[in-house]
C-alpha cells in the first residue's frame, strides 16, 4: 500500500473527525453520537483500502452494481463493515440492495416500498430504512415533498410494517443548507424518527449543529473525485 496515500487519507479523516467533534461539542452533543459515512462511490481501489486502514468502517454508495463489485470480497475481510445506500434505488434492484446494504437511506415512493417489502420477506432480512425528503422540492431530485412526508412515513409503518429509523436530505446546492436541515429535524421530531442523515463535505459541521446523526463525506476525505467517463 502507498505510504504517502495512506498518510494523506489518514490525515484527511482525522481533520474531518476533529471538525465534526468540535461542532458537536459546540451544540452540546457527544461527538460519538454522529456517524461519519465515507462516501466511496467512484473512488479508486487504493483509496478505499487506505481508508479501511484508518479504521473507517461506515461507507456510503450511490449505485448497487458498483457497490457489489467493490464490497463483496471486502465484506469477508471486514465483518464490521456497515454499508449504506445513499443514492436513488430502482425497484428492480431491491433484491440486490437488500442482500448488500445494512442501511438504505433513499426510500421515497410506494412502488419501491413494495419491492423492498417483497425482497425483505424472501431474504429474511430487513436493512435499516431512511425516508429521503426532498426539502428543496427540486424536480430533478428524488425524495418525498416535505408536505407529504408525514403521511408517507405513517404509510411505511402502517401498511408495510417498516421501522423507519431516519430521514435523509440533500439541500439545493445554491441555497443555505441550515433551513433545510432544520426542516428535516422538525419532520423527524413530529414523527418520532430518531436519526438524521444530512450534511456533506461542504456543510457537515453545520449539519452537526442541527442534529445530524450521520454525515455523508466524500471529497473532504478522499480528495476531489475524478470525473467518470460517459
Amino acid at each position: 500500500m502507498d505510504e504517502h496515500l495512506t498518510q494523506e487519507i489518514s490525515g484527511a479523516r482525522a481533520d474531518v473527525l476533529a471538525r465534526l467533534g468540535a461542532s458537536a461539542k459546540n451544540a452540546g452533543r457527544d461527538p460519538a453520537s454522529i456517524a461519519l459515512v465515507a462516501v466511496s462511490k467512484t473512488q479508486p481501489e487504493e483509496k478505499i483500502d487506505a481508508m479501511l486502514a484508518t479504521g473507517q468502517r461506515v461507507f456510503g454508495e450511490n449505485r448497487v452494481q458498483e457497490a457489489e463489485g467493490r464490497w463483496e470480497k471486502r465484506r469477508a475481510l471486514f465483518p464490521d463493515l456497515e454499508l449504506r445506500l445513499i443514492g436513488p434505488l430502482q425497484s428492480n434492484k431491491a433484491k440486490e440492495a437488500i442482500a448488500l446494504f445494512d442501511v438504505i437511506e433513499t426510500l421515497d415512493r410506494e412502488k419501491l416500498a413494495g419491492a423492498l417489502a417483497d425482497a425483505c420477506t424472501k431474504a429474511g432480512r430487513t436493512p435499516r430504512l431512511y425516508v429521503q425528503v426532498n426539502t428543496g422540492e427540486e424536480e430533478q431530485k428524488a425524495g418525498i415533498p416535505p408536505l407529504e412526508a408525514d403521511a408517507f412515513i405513517a404509510k411505511m409503518r402502517g401498511e408495510y410494517g417498516f421501522a423507519i429509523e431516519g430521514l435523509m436530505c440533500i439541500p439545493p446546492a445554491e441555497e443555505p443548507a441550515g433551513p433545510h436541515f432544520a426542516l428535516l429535524a422538525k419532520i423527524a421530531a413530529r414523527n418520532g424518527v430518531a436519526k438524521l442523515s444530512m450534511g456533506m463535505s461542504a456543510d457537515y459541521e453545520l449539519a452537526a449543529l442541527f442534529g445530524a446523526t450521520s454525515v455523508r463525506v466524500g471529497s473532504a476525505l478522499f480528495g476531489v473525485r475524478q470525473p467518470q467517463p460517459l
